[in-house]
């Protein structure tokens, strides 16, 4: 990846941190009604998921460059799982104990945390894949 690409996708990440923060804190009071539950899943949680299935994939590319053996490749997916995991805790803090229009919900977290558990494994084993071939 080229200096100029890094700078980008760490501004990427920034931009995706900030709008999760404007997600998590924001007072939407004009929101169109939503069906409660898709498939019998609560559709906050559904959104929760999405909201935090991202984090994994931008945060490989904005430090791409620490990766490039099996150890190093395993041990910085657990250490983007653990900040993505202090991420989604500080925002459900944050949700309960900051705002009165919010509230903080475990199942939200665990919803967050399943995401970025999939998108952890994703992403070590797109990173295994790219060491083979080089």
């Amino acid at each position: 990846m080229t200096r100029r690409q890094l700078i980008w996708a760490r501004i990427l990440f920034g931009v995706y941190l900030l709008t999760v923060a404007w997600l998590c804190f924001g007072q939407f009071d004009n929101t169109p009604d939503v069906p409660w539950s898709i498939l019998g899943i609560p559709s906050d949680k559904i959104v929760h998921f999405c909201m935090f299935l991202p984090f994994p994939f931008l945060a490989y590319l904005a430090f791409d460059r620490y990766t490039d053996k099996f150890w190093p490749s395993l041990l910085w997916t657990v250490a983007s799982f653990v900040a993505g995991v202090l991420v989604a805790a500080g925002t459900e803090i944050g949700q309960a104990r900051l705002t009165t229009y919010r509230s903080g919900d475990k199942n939200d977290f665990l919803a967050d945390l399943l995401a970025l558990a999939v998108g952890s494994v994703i992403v070590f084993l797109i990173d295994i894949r790219k060491q083979r071939k080089s």
